[in-house]
C-alpha cells in the first residue's frame, strides 16, 4: 500500500456504477450488541441469508472483529449452507458492522486492458453523531494495505474529507447524486462546515471523476445519519433513477420527497438530456419504542448477477419489488426481510460494500500485487 497525494480524476479515475462487474461484496459481521438492541441473534441470521444469496453468484470478502465473531460468523455460514468457498474472512477491529459508510470506496481506471483498482479513503466521523468511530475510521487503510491497493486520501482547506459512501450514489458516466442536508450541514451532523458547497463539488469531481452533481434536500425520517441519499434515491442505469415516494399528505416524509421529486424534474444529463425518473413507493412507519425508522425500499443492493432488496412485510414489498424488477430486467431480484436490520437503523446498503472488478496495483513496483 502507498499513499498518493494526487487527484484522482487528473489520473483518469472514476467512481464505477454499483452494476458494472464486481470482483466481491464486502460485508462485516456484526458484534455490536447496542447496534440491534435485544435483535443481534436474529441480525446475524438475516446477515447468514444475505452472504448465502451474494455467495452463489460471487465472491464475498466478510470483515470480523476478532476471533470468537469469525467463529460465530464461520458456524452460521455453515449452517445456512453458504457456498464458503467464495467466503474469505478478514479479522479487522470495528465499532460497527456499516460498511457502506467505513469501508473502502473504490475507484478505478482503465490502462489498456487492464483495469486498475485503487482506494479513496476518505474520513470517517461517525455520521458525526457518535463518540467511538477510531476503528472505522482506520478501517479503509487496513484494508487497503491487505489488497495492496493505491490509497488516495482527500484533503481540502487542510483537513481530512468527510464522506460515507452511503451519502452517494454515481451512475459511472459523471454524474453523482446527494443530499444537502448530509453534505452541506452545518450544525447538526456536520461533515465539513469550513467548506461551500463549491469545495464540496470540487472534492467530488476531483475524487469520483465526475463533471455534475445533483443535490436532492433532505433525507427520510428516521435516518440517523441525517440524509442518506441511499434510502431516498438511486440511479438504476446511467439515465434512470428511482426517487422515493409518499403519498399520504399526514406522513413525516411527505413534504421532504415531494419536494425532492419537484428538484428532480431540473436534473440534466452530461448530455443535456432529462433522466428518467420512476417513483418507489414507501412501507408504512416502522418504529421502535417510538423513535421511527428508515425503512425504505431505495437501501437496495445491486451485485453481478442479483439485486437484493429489503421487504418490511408490508403490502408495497411487492410493489417495489415489481418495479425493481423491470429497472434490472437482467438480475434476479429478490427480497430480504429486513424487520429486524432495520432495528439499527439501516438494511441492505448500509451494510454492504461492492468492489469493482479490477487489479490492485502495487504502486512501487508496478505490478499486480
Amino acid at each position: 500500500m502507498e499513499i498518493l497525494d494526487a487527484v484522482p480524476a487528473a489520473l483518469g479515475f472514476r467512481h464505477p456504477a454499483e452494476w458494472e462487474p464486481q470482483a466481491a461484496t464486502w460485508l462485516a459481521f456484526p458484534h455490536n450488541r447496542s447496534d440491534y438492541p435485544g435483535k443481534l441473534q436474529s441480525v446475524r441470521w438475516a446477515y447468514g441469508e444475505i452472504i448465502r444469496k451474494l455467495a452463489d453468484r460471487q465472491p464475498v470478502n466478510v470483515v470480523v472483529h476478532d476471533a470468537a465473531t469469525e467463529m460465530r460468523a464461520r458456524a452460521l455460514l455453515r449452517r445456512v449452507g453458504a457456498n464458503v468457498e467464495r467466503i474469505r474472512c478478514f479479522r479487522q477491529p470495528v465499532n460497527r458492522a456499516w460498511l457502506r459508510d467505513t469501508g473502502p470506496i473504490f475507484i478505478t481506471r482503465d490502462e489498456g486492458e487492464t483495469r486498475e483498482l485503487a482506494i479513496c479513503k476518505f474520513r470517517f466521523n461517525a455520521w458525526a453523531k457518535y463518540p467511538n468511530f477510531r476503528l472505522d475510521d482506520e478501517l479503509a487503510l487496513r484494508l487497503a494495505k491487505a489488497l495492496g491497493c493505491r490509497v488516495y486520501v482527500p484533503h481540502a482547506a487542510g483537513q481530512p474529507f468527510v464522506l460515507e459512501g452511503g451519502a452517494i450514489d454515481v451512475n459511472g458516466q459523471g454524474v453523482v447524486m446527494t443530499t444537502e442536508e448530509c453534505l452541506l450541514d452545518t450544525a447538526v451532523q456536520p461533515r465539513n462546515p469550513h467548506l461551500s458547497r463549491m469545495e464540496i463539488e470540487a472534492v467530488l469531481r476531483d475524487t469520483l471523476g465526475v463533471g455534475t452533481v445533483w443535490w436532492l434536500g433532505r433525507g427520510i425520517a428516521g435516518d440517523d445519519t441525517h440524509g442518506h441519499v441511499d434510502d431516498l434515491a438511486r440511479f438504476v442505469n446511467p439515465t434512470t433513477i428511482v426517487l422515493c415516494d409518499e403519498t399520504h399528505p399526514g406522513d413525516a416524509n411527505y413534504a421532504a420527497l415531494k419536494e425532492n421529486y419537484e428538484r428532480a424534474q431540473s436534473f440534466r444529463l452530461p448530455d443535456g438530456s432529462r433522466p428518467e425518473i420512476i417513483r418507489l413507493p414507501m412501507p408504512r412507519p416502522l418504529t421502535l419504542n417510538g423513535q421511527r425508522l428508515p425503512a425504505s425500499y431505495a437501501n437496495f443492493y445491486i451485485a453481478n448477477e442479483l439485486v437484493l432488496v429489503p421487504t418490511f412485510n408490508d403490502p408495497n414489498d411487492r410493489v417495489a419489488l415489481g418495479i425493481l424488477s423491470e429497472c434490472f430486467p437482467d438480475r434476479e431480484v429478490c427480497g430480504i426481510h429486513a424487520v429486524d436490520l432495520v432495528w439499527g437503523l439501516g438494511t441492505l446498503h448500509c451494510l454492504t460494500h461492492e468492489q469493482p472488478a479490477g487489479q490492485p496495483f502495487c504502486a512501487l513496483s508496478g505490478q499486480p500485487s
